[in-house]
């Protein structure tokens, strides 16, 4: 006796095409430099001040810095970039009364990345703690 053996009708399945994968589109932090200041920054910034309840602010974005005036132009900030790139070294100044800026001080200098809410949140910080935006 001898077996025979059916062929079987089952061949391997060939499987489903993969799904090519979406590129993702890049961070916002890796747009070009003045690109995202003026795009996503300035807007950002204008928002956080919103939120403090200063309406009158008026920002300018030139030379690598960022120059907020508000407070019908009695107050002012400074963010220098040291060159048009967001993970660079930074500095900040801010004066009050109409006056130039009497220190220059490092900015946001321990952080190795500087996303979008850290630079807002650094500015923010920056001017409740000279009690500018909230009463401490």
């Amino acid at each position: 006796m001898s077996e025979t053996t059916a062929p079987t009708s089952e061949e391997p399945k060939a499987k489903p095409a993969a799904k090519p994968k979406a590129e993702k589109p890049p961070a916002i932090e890796e747009l070009p430099f003045d690109e995202f200041i003026n795009k996503h920054y300035l807007p950002a910034l204008t928002k956080a001040f919103g939120k403090q309840g200063v309406d009158d602010l008026q920002l300018e974005f030139g030379n690598s810095q960022v120059r907020g005036i508000w407070a019908q132009g009695s107050r002012q900030f400074t963010v220098y970039f040291s060159k048009a790139d967001l993970n660079a070294q930074k500095a900040f100044s801010c004066a009050d009364a109409g006056r130039s800026p009497s220190t220059i001080e490092p900015f946001l200098i321990d952080e190795r990345k500087a996303p979008l809410d850290l630079l807002v949140f650094g500015v923010i910080q920056r001017l409740n703690a000279q009690k500018w935006l909230a009463a401490n």
